[in-house]
Parts: C-alpha cells; sequence; structure tokens
C-alpha cells in the first residue's frame, strides 16, 4: 500500500518570511494538495539565543494571507505532535545517545576556549577557518581522546559537553534529488557537526531527521542552501532508521536578486519588498515592508511565486491556486537560480487587479483612502470609481494615486502642458461653460458630453482641444478616467468649483 504523501515546511521563528521562504512553502503546499496529501507545518525552535517574540504568529499570519493553510501545526495538532521542537526537547537526547553507542557519534568536551585555541592554532593560509573535522577531532578533548573512565567521570560530574557526528573516513554519501538528479559528497570535507548541544537542545540536523521520521513526512522539499548538509542528515537516516525510510528530497534554486542571492538589502537598496507582510523588528524597531502593505493581492503573490523557478512547459503565466495545484510537478522545477524582476512582480499584480471581482479588494482600497482622510460613504459610487482606474493600477496603493482627485480637488495643476495652446478663446469658452454646467438639466457623462461638445461647436473649437484642459482643472494632471464620467461622480457643484479655481492658473 501506498504511503501517504506528508511534506513538512520547518521554519525558524527569527524574523520575518523572506519570499525564498513562502516559496518553499508553496510548493510543498501544491505536492501535497495534488496527492492528497498533508502539509505539515511544524516551527523549529532549538536555537533559543535567536529565537524573536512575534516572529511565529507571523509566519501563520503570512500563510493564512497567501491562503496556505497548513494541515497540522501548532494551532492545528494532528496525531504527530508536538509541532514545535522545543517541546519535543526530550525525544532527541535519545537518538543521539543511541549514535554514540553505535560507534558513529562521541561526545566533546570542549570549551569555548578550547574551542578558540583550535582555530588559533590550527589555521593556516589555505585553510583560514579551520573546522573541527576527521583531522583536528583526535587532537580534542573527546570521547575519541579520553578513556572511557576520564569520560564516565566527565559525565558523571554533569560537565558540559555536545555530541558531534563522526563523519567516516574517505567514503562518498550520495541521494537521488527530484530536481537535480543524483548528488555525491566526499565525507572527507564534512566536518563533524554537532548533532546535541550543552542545553541539551538538538541542532537542526538531529532534529530534522528524527522529528522527518516521527511525523511520517514522505518528501521533503528545502531550499539549495541544505545541500552541503545532505551527508549529515543521510548519514544519520542510515544510522538511525535506515535509507528505505527516508523522505525524497528537492532542493529548491535560489531567487537571485540584483547581486546574488535576494536579500532584505536588496530590498532596502532597490525599493522592491523581499517579505511577505510588514515585519518590525522587535529589538532594532526596523521596519521592513512587505508585498502584502505595498498593495500586492495574495493571488497575484502566489502566481509570482509559483514562476519563480517553475513553469508548466507552457506560455500560460497567470495561475489559480487551484490551476497550480493541478500542473505543478517538482521535476520541472529548475536547477538554477531564479531571477526576482520587480517590474514582472507588479505585471502580475497587475492582471490581478484586472481579473478578479471588485469585492475581492475592495475593503482594503477602502480603508487605505480612509486612512488618508476621505470618508466613503457611498459603496457603490465607490465600485464605479474602482471600476474605471483599475486598468491603470499595479498595485492597490496605485488607486489613491488614480481615484484621489474623486474625493478631494487637486492640489497642483499640470498648466505647462496647456499654456502653449492656451488663448483667449479657451479661457472665455471655460468662463461660459461653467453657466452652461449650472443650467444643465440632467447630469450624466453622456449629458455632460453633449452639452460639451454643443457649446465648443458653437465657440469654433475643436472639443479634442478643450478636453486636456479641463481634465487637467478636474484632476490636475493628465492621467484618469473619461473626463465626462470624472464630472458626473464628482458633481455639478464640484466641476464648477473646479473650473473657477483653475483658470487663473492657466494665464
Amino acid at each position: 500500500m501506498e504511503k501517504r504523501v506528508r511534506v513538512r515546511f520547518a521554519p525558524s521563528p527569527t524574523g520575518g518570511l523572506h519570499l525564498g521562504g513562502v516559496r518553499t512553502v508553496l510548493y510543498n503546499y501544491l505536492f501535497a494538495k495534488q496527492h492528497g496529501g498533508d502539509f505539515v507545518l511544524r516551527i523549529e525552535d532549538t536555537d533559543q539565543n535567536r529565537y524573536v517574540p512575534g516572529a511565529e504568529d507571523y509566519i501563520f499570519d503570512t500563510l493564512s494571507w497567501a491562503g496556505l493553510e497548513p494541515d497540522e501545526s501548532t494551532r492545528k495538532p494532528g496525531a504527530f505532535g508536538p509541532y514545535r521542537q522545543s517541546e519535543r526537547k526530550e525525544l532527541y537526547r535519545q537518538y543521539a545517545e543511541q549514535l554514540v553507542q553505535k560507534g558513529v557519534a562521541y561526545y566533546a568536551f570542549d570549551t569555548t576556549e578550547e574551542l578558540e585555541k583550535m582555530r588559533h592554532n590550527f589555521k593556516t593560509e589555505s585553510n583560514p577557518t579551520p573546522q573541527y573535522d576527521q583531522s583536528i577531532r583526535t587532537k580534542m578533548r573527546n570521547s575519541l581522546t579520553l578513556s572511557a573512565e576520564e569520560v564516565d567521570s566527565l559525565l558523571q560530574n554533569n560537565t558540559p559537553h555536545v555530541i558531534r557526528i563522526k563523519m567516516p573516513v574517505g567514503e562518498t554519501v550520495s541521494f537521488n534529488d527530484m530536481i537535480r538528479g543524483e548528488v555525491s559528497f566526499e565525507t572527507a570535507i564534512v566536518d563533524d557537526k554537532v548533532l546535541l548541544k550543552a542545553d541539551g537542545m538538538p541542532t537542526y540536523h538531529l532534529a530534522v531527521v528524527v522529528d522527518d521520521r516521527l511525523m511520517e513526512i514522505t518528501h521533503a522539499f528545502r531550499g539549495e542552501e541544505w545541500l552541503p548538509s545532505a551527508p549529515v542528515h543521510i548519514l544519520l537516516w542510515q544510522h538511525l532508521f535506515g535509507l528505505e525510510n527516508m523522505p525524497q528530497w528537492a532542493h529548491l534554486p535560489l531567487i537571485l536578486g540584483p547581486s546574488g542571492k535576494l536579500s532584505k538589502r536588496d530590498g532596502a537598496k532597490y525599493g522592491f519588498p523581499v517579505f511577505s507582510m510588514n515585519w518590525a523588528d522587535p529589538k532594532s524597531g526596523e521596519l521592513t515592508e512587505g508585498f502584502k502593505e505595498k498593495g500586492f493581492l495574495p493571488q497575484a503573490f502566489v502566481n509570482l511565486l509559483a514562476m519563480l523557478g517553475w513553469n508548466d512547459g507552457t506560455e500560460q503565466e497567470l495561475f489559480t491556486l487551484e490551476e497550480l495545484i493541478q500542473r505543478f510537478t517538482i521535476e520541472k522545477v529548475h536547477k538554477g537560480g531564479a531571477k526576482f524582476d520587480y517590474e514582472k512582480a507588479k505585471w502580475f499584480n497587475h492582471e490581478w487587479i484586472k481579473r478578479l471581482p471588485l469585492s475581492t479588494y475592495k475593503q482594503q482600497v477602502k480603508d487605505l483612502f480612509e486612512s488618508k482622510g476621505p470618508i466613503i460613504d457611498n459603496d457603490q459610487q465607490f465600485e464605479r470609481i474602482l471600476e474605471l482606474v483599475k486598468d491603470r493600477c499595479h498595485l492597490l496603493t496605485d488607486f489613491w494615486e488614480q481615484a484621489s482627485f474623486f474625493y478631494q480637488a487637486p492640489t497642483a495643476l499640470d498648466a505647462a502642458s496647456v499654456k502653449p495652446k492656451w488663448n483667449a478663446d479657451k479661457a472665455k469658452f471655460f468662463q461660459d461653460f461653467q453657466q452652461e454646467l449650472q443650467s444643465l438639466p440632467e447630469w450624466t457623462s453622456a449629458f455632460i458630453e453633449n452639452a460639451f461638445k454643443q457649446f465648443a461647436a458653437t465657440a469654433g473649437i475643436k472639443p479634442g482641444e478643450l478636453q486636456l484642459p479641463m481634465r487637467i482643472m478636474l484632476v490636475g494632471g493628465k492621467f484618469g478616467p473619461p473626463v465626462f464620467d470624472i464630472a458626473e461622480i464628482i458633481g455639478k457643484e464640484e466641476t464648477i468649483q473646479r473650473i473657477q479655481t483653475a483658470l487663473p492658473a492657466f494665464e
């Protein structure tokens, strides 16, 4: 009987969630849903020194916004809990001790000072940062160099120690990556990683193997930065559970910025977000802007992430989450890094703004408008305004720039665009047209346009020469939807008032 597919995302609660992390979630989620399996969220908080308050809530908020809800987590426990590693602490020592008993791991009693001394004494030009490895472990204070009696005495006296894996000499460790195919490593170049720290907490290396086994994870998709750790994890699987029980692995390509791996610094430097949502560092107070607050729709965010390193072999670029679940295959994820293009990201958002019903994002845009002053008390009119300008908006925040003039008169006018062709006849037209507008019996865009054209014909001026000045009077610049729609929506009195106020600026 085939095993039920179970995948996991195991973030450390150390800060905001980078879009690379959300893409890892997405690929895990798509694979699980496509196979009718489970997506597990496990919190890897073994490094208590790096724990940041609020980071765990942020992870859940991000996944909720993106629509990538876990099937099992600390908030939705299943049969494989606890889902927070710090609550599983007692589990790990027994496995670390088991490795020591098998002779594939050892106790290391070296103090911080002794480790510093080692790094200084063995430093060479070709090896500037010596590692605790096969060549150095024989010169250190551990259960490989001390007598059994000395080791027992140290343990009996609760001498601080760690447990390290004993990397074999001269072996090749291989595995089949679902994206990269056969991958091999020489054990000689891998150091003896710490598995259990002096405080009894496991490192990632031990915890990820134990937890994946106990949670019955069948497939593990993670970033390629974990590839160098693969030989350690494979050996741990082999020693503890047998390789036949190891999940199938796939190491996802990096997301690249303008100068290598995409980083928070790139975002700050080039003015685009790299986190899913706003993250305020509780220690420094530094705010990092997120895609959500920048004005991205979750549908667009998920879509653009899916395409960062994958396509289904067709020309299609716009996918709903349901379509992605149907089409996604891990084998079509690219091996090479995926370049993040902010302009392309905005294109995705623009397409989704046009594609989705206004009800999807109306409230978010309404909140934005009201945060800037105007009170939106006519929902029907507000929807009409959004419909008129949405084709011009790449971000939800663009709606303010494209439509704020419906709620407040422009504070600046682009009169320079009109002045070269401005003359006394045009000035008189607008002075007289105000009276014409005042007496209009009906206030609809069609009625206003008809009156405008008739009055222009009477004045002997082409309507096309008068529409741009009128647009600038109402809007402030050379943008916006049809000018007579604008006039209808802002109302008769406001239209006349804006013409009157703007005229002196054109002289």
